[in-house]
Order: C-alpha cells, then sequence, then structure tokens
C-alpha cells in the first residue's frame, strides 16, 4: 500500500510542478527583468492578501502560482476534464482518470464542479507546507470518497483499483488479479485498530504516523516551491 501511495503523491507533485513550471519556464532571465515583470502582474486573484493569511505561501509565491495557473487555465477556473488531461499527462502507460476523478474531487471541496485559483493554492498549501497531522486528514479525504468521515473497504478498494490503472501494466507486469484486494486487507490490518470494519481519521492518522516510510512519503511535498 505504501509503495501505491507513494506513487500518487509523485504523481501530485508532478502535477503542481506542471503548473509551477510555466512560470518559472518565463521567468529564467536576467534578475531585473524579472522584477520589472512581477511589478507590472496586475491580474492577480481577488483576496490575495487574504489567501497569503489562510496559506503558507508568500505572495510573491501566490503571483507566481496564479500566472501558472491562468497560463493554463485561461478562464480562471478547471473543470473535471481538464484536470484529467493534465494529470494523465504524468502517467502515459495506464489510465489515470479514474484517481483523477478522486483527486478532482479532494481539490473541489466546496463540489462546485470545478477547481479555482483560491481551492488549488489552499489545497497545495497544505499538500507542501502544511504539517503532518494536516497532510494526513487531507489524504484521509480523499480516500473517504463518500464524505462520511469514516474509510471503509469498498471505498479502499475502489482507491487501491484506480492506482493499478493509473500506473498501468508496465508497473506491475505480473499483476495478480487478486492484487488490489491484499492491499485492501493490508490497509485494514494496519489502520483499523478495533477490528469494526472502518477506518477513522483518528486510526488512519496514528497508523500513519507509526509508519516510517509513509513519514517519509510525506516529506517528498517539502522544497517543492
Amino acid at each position: 500500500m505504501t509503495g501505491c501511495a507513494k506513487r500518487c503523491k509523485q504523481g501530485l507533485i508532478k502535477f503542481a510542478l506542471s503548473l509551477h513550471k510555466l512560470v518559472t519556464g518565463t521567468l529564467i532571465k536576467d534578475k531585473a527583468d524579472d522584477d520589472l515583470e512581477m511589478t507590472m502582474v496586475c491580474h492577480r486573484p481577488e483576496g490575495l492578501d487574504q489567501l497569503e493569511a489562510q496559506t503558507n505561501f508568500s505572495k510573491r509565491e501566490l503571483q507566481v502560482l496564479y500566472r501558472g495557473f491562468k497560463n493554463e487555465c485561461p478562464s480562471g477556473v478547471v473543470n473535471e476534464d481538464t484536470f484529467k488531461q493534465i494529470y494523465s499527462q504524468f502517467f502515459p502507460h495506464g489510465d489515470a482518470s479514474t484517481y483523477a476523478h478522486y483527486l478532482f474531487n479532494a481539490f473541489d471541496s466546496a463540489h462546485t464542479g470545478s477547481i479555482k485559483f483560491e481551492d488549488f493554492v489552499t489545497a497545495l498549501s497544505i499538500l507542501l507546507r502544511g504539517s503532518v497531522t494536516e497532510k494526513l486528514q487531507w489524504t484521509f479525504n480523499l480516500y473517504d470518497i463518500n464524505r462520511d468521515g469514516y474509510i471503509n473497504k469498498e471505498e479502499m478498494t475502489d482507491i487501491v483499483r484506480a492506482i493499478y490503472d493509473m500506473m498501468g501494466k508496465y508497473t506491475y507486469p505480473v499483476l495478480k488479479t487478486d492484487a488490489p484486494k491484499q492491499h485492501v486487507d493490508a490497509f485494514f490490518q494496519k489502520m483499523d485498530k478495533n477490528r469494526d470494519g472502518v477506518v477513522t481519521l483518528d486510526e488512519f492518522i496514528l497508523s500513519c504516523q507509526e509508519d516510517e516510510n509513509i513519514m517519509r512519503s510525506l516529506q517528498l511535498f517539502e522544497n517543492v516551491i
């Protein structure tokens, strides 16, 4: 399970970097040109000061991220189809559509059917610079598909199958048909502390904090920007 989760986290980082690279690619100039261009940025998201207060990004970082977001999404919002197209670029040998659907829903916390810059940067702030608890809570919400506060075996099976589909046959050349079930069983053996058939947020956080591999995988997010 930890190997799959780690690969998905790497995929999410790649998605964030895809927007960031759109910006940094245009800013590889001398510093004078860069500073001049930044002073000319006039199309900023509403409430930039508020976003700075609500996230772990500086105002300059928010300006840079916003420019990349607008370059990729001129309308200022990302719908699910566009999100899937962007995310699937990083998994050319598999089908990332189902996992991207779950990921889109996690970013679209207000369930509006689209991701605004505010949604994107708020989630990115948690994933890149949030506390361990904040990162794990965000991940729990990703896995809790029906938003009832628990992860059940059906939800985890759907997530694991989506991960396998996303990674593709070249990643798992000898994949057995019961491999997803084995991963789900291992997940619940580790996480379901009271053996009631569901995993709560507290159980999830405690189990992850006890796992060195998961803690190391969370560090992949640090210093991306």
